[in-house]
């Protein structure tokens, strides 16, 4: 097992990536620096807490489909993880979490309007970065914030009547989650002068993968206690926001379920009560359910990757799927 906790990388791609990502750490900690020192502080409160940095290292194994040294690559890598940060920041206001990464969340610590802004700021970051990148790139980080935005919005709406629950939130995943992963995915191959054709199956494996990862992160929220996931399980429940994990119990047929059915339509403001409600959903048959429809998605997204050549950059991405699946195992 790789440092990136991506199995069966070959040695020259894994020394490769450890390197750049080198990079990306220090550029990205460069973008936070300034003169303003509650910014500083807000800005490193998430970048310094780690996370998995998924979305720049998707980005450096894409360049190899191309020239990984070509100018930009970097520092699209550090776009996409500044803009995936910002988002953070935002969706903890929206949800109320206390927790974000381990730790306490900024809405928590600084107030909702310092958190907001602190995810207005980042943003800025990447789009000063992107000026430099060309019109392409520009164009691209527009679409995926446009995406991104209304992916909030309809998590924010639900479903319209008649619309399938379960579907409008898969759509929602993938413009939340899965189309900055894509732009990942791209932004790598682009900078790095890959073939067309190339570009557009990785941004479509990267919006997949992405689908994927959030779906497991639903399932991690649901099956693992708070020390494991870095986030304070039930923060869905309390907030009345569905999950694939809650979606799979309401259209359940089963009579002992109503109760649960009709806990899971709206907050549940209770601790004791989300306590309660994730010991049923941890014994509940929509878990194992759920897991099983991550590994169909995760299925998808290896296929998109049939077209591309036989190398090592491939091999890695095909690695990732495994690694992503193996976290809700």
């Amino acid at each position: 097992m790789s440092s990136f906790g991506i199995a069966d990388l070959s040695p020259a791609l894994e020394a490769d990536l450890a390197k750049r990502m080198l990079e990306v750490e220090a550029l990205l900690r460069l973008q936070i620096e300034g003169k303003y020192p509650l910014v500083i502080e807000t800005s490193r409160h998430l970048v310094e807490a780690g996370g998995k940095r998924l979305r720049p290292l998707v980005t450096l194994i894409t360049s190899h489909y191309g020239d990984p040294t070509a100018y930009g690559i970097i520092e699209a890598a550090v776009v996409c993880e500044l803009t995936h940060v910002a988002t953070l920041y935002h969706d903890d206001v929206m949800d109320e979490a206390p927790l974000r990464r381990g730790i306490q969340s900024a809405n928590s610590r600084w107030g909702n309007t310092v958190a907001i802004l602190t995810g207005d700021y980042l943003f800025a970051r990447a789009s000063d970065m992107l000026a430099d990148l060309g019109p392409a790139a520009v164009h691209l980080q527009a679409q995926t914030f446009e995406r991104l935005v209304i992916g909030q919005i309809m998590e924010t709406q639900g479903p319209a009547e008649g619309v399938d629950p379960l579907q409008h939130y898969l759509s929602v995943v993938a413009d939340k989650t899965g189309s900055l992963i894509a732009a990942s995915a791209q932004f790598g191959a682009m900078l790095a002068g890959a073939p067309g054709e190339q570009i557009t199956a990785l941004a479509a494996f990267g919006e997949k993968i992405g689908i994927t990862f959030q779906l497991v992160d639903d399932v991690i929220d649901i099956a693992s206690q708070s020390d494991e996931s870095g986030k304070t399980p039930g923060t869905d429940l309390k907030e009345g926001v569905p999950t694939l994990v809650t979606l799979n119990v309401m259209k359940s047929n089963r009579g002992q379920d109503r109760d649960l059915q009709e806990l899971l339509k709206g907050p549940i403001s209770d601790q004791v009560v989300v306590n309660q409600v994730l010991d049923q959903l941890r014994q509940h048959p929509a878990l194992d359910q759920s897991r099983e429809q991550v590994l169909g998605i995760a299925n998808q997204a290896r296929q998109l990757l049939g077209p591309l050549p036989v190398n090592d950059a491939t091999s890695a991405l095909f690695s990732l799927c495994d690694a992503v699946i193996d976290r809700s195992a």
